[in-house]
């Protein structure tokens, strides 16, 4: 693993912020952008991913910086969730489900990997 000097820096941080910019642009047109409920409550989730690595890796102790990846690991869930009840609600596409799916799995699978990393660091 590549020194990390910056939040910037995480893997997970950077497809987070990505990932952050599909919900957006699912939510912004169609059905979706009128149910205000679940569109506030998935973009929120979202959002959460990248800032919750970041703002635990700027408490410079491992054992902070993990507690708050694992709340970014649930808000990831959190999305997938989510996009399961857009997809009901016909608001998004199968393919569209897919894929941001696949984007938050990715994401969490990184968080894990770094979350173990972090543990063995302790």
């Amino acid at each position: 693993m590549s020194k990390i000097e910056r939040f910037e820096d995480i893997q997970a941080w950077q497809n987070a912020r990505k990932a952050v910019s599909s919900i957006y642009e699912i939510t912004k047109t169609g059905p979706f952008s009128k149910d205000f409920s679940l569109k506030d409550q998935i973009i929120r989730a979202s959002i959460s991913i990248p800032s919750n690595i970041a703002e635990g890796f700027s408490r410079r102790s491992n054992k902070e910086f993990i507690q708050f990846l694992f709340i970014a690991k649930s808000s990831a869930s959190e999305v997938q969730t989510q996009l399961y009840l857009a997809l009901d609600q016909k608001y998004i596409t199968k393919n569209q489900f897919d894929e941001i799916y696949k984007e938050h799995e990715i994401i969490s699978k990184q968080i894990s990997k770094f979350i173990t990393y972090l543990k063995g660091t302790c």
